[in-house]
């Protein structure tokens, strides 16, 4: 096992089966909202994680190239996914020989740009790399949510998943930093013969829909729709021509945007 960096991207058969996503759910519904604006088929994905959903695309006829600053998730991604292009590089500063129909970000990835000036960066990038009428297409947390809701903040989430004929625990701590405007998150590893517990620490950025929109805007894109539900990660989840609920009060926050032509 490798733990010097994050337990789940540096094991991506772990992180699989710990967020298991066996009919495509994720992947599906990017598909039908690339459908529903009449996207071509050329997708760049920024933290493509395992290439699981890279691979989906892969084989329904979309050319794939997808970022991740995890050498073990783009080693394993190339193997998942041998027809797609896999670059470990950072999501605020890439440069690709290349212009995209489409560029996805999904599970919260977004969110990893924590200050301002690292937000303006990844959306300057995305406009560079999608070519004039392209979308991107993001789902992440909704900073709103938080506003009138401590469903996910009280109380640790204990979680065990086997692999390998391994079991894992993990435990869960979620709080808000309000300075710096993040979702703090502590997850605490153990398992059979482990030693010590694992303690690893991250944070997403908590972004408003006002927000969104006003920085959009100013990276030079449209805003095509933005919604709650539903979504790979809703309940109920999406199914295929679900409409589009933007009273945008559940704890998900779905983003379709445009670069004019």
């Amino acid at each position: 096992m490798h733990n010097d960096a994050n337990f789940l991207t540096d094991n991506p058969e772990l992180y699989e089966q710990q967020f298991p996503d066996p009919e495509h759910l994720a992947a599906r519904f990017v598909l039908d909202l690339l459908g529903r604006h009449g996207a071509g088929n050329k997708l760049l994905d920024v933290g493509c994680g395992s290439g699981r959903d890279a691979g989906f695309w892969s084989r329904n006829g979309y050319r794939v190239t997808g970022i991740d600053t995890s050498p073990r998730m783009i080693e394993y991604a190339r193997a998942q996914c041998p027809d797609g292009t896999f670059l470990v590089d950072d999501m605020r500063e890439f440069r690709l020989d290349d212009v995209f129909d489409a560029i996805t970000c999904l599970d919260s990835a977004f969110l990893y740009c924590h200050t301002n000036s690292e937000l303006d960066g990844f959306l300057e990038r995305c406009r560079a790399q999608v070519r004039p009428g392209g979308l991107l297409i993001a789902e992440m947390r909704n900073g709103a949510f938080f506003l009138g809701s401590r469903e996910l903040l009280d109380g640790v989430r204990e979680r065990s998943v086997s692999w390998n004929g391994v079991d894992y625990r993990s435990r869960t701590r979620l709080w808000i930093d309000h300075a710096e405007q993040l979702l703090r998150r502590e997850r605490i590893w153990d398992w059979p013969g482990c030693g010590d517990e694992l303690t690893q620490r991250s944070a997403w950025r908590l972004l408003f829909p006002q927000e969104l929109h006003r920085i959009l805007r100013q990276a030079g894109f449209e805003v095509l729709a933005m919604f709650d539900h539903p979504g790979p990660r809703t309940d109920p989840a999406w199914h295929p021509g679900s409409p589009l609920n933007t009273s945008l009060t559940g704890d998900r926050l779905h983003l379709i945007a445009r670069r004019p032509t």
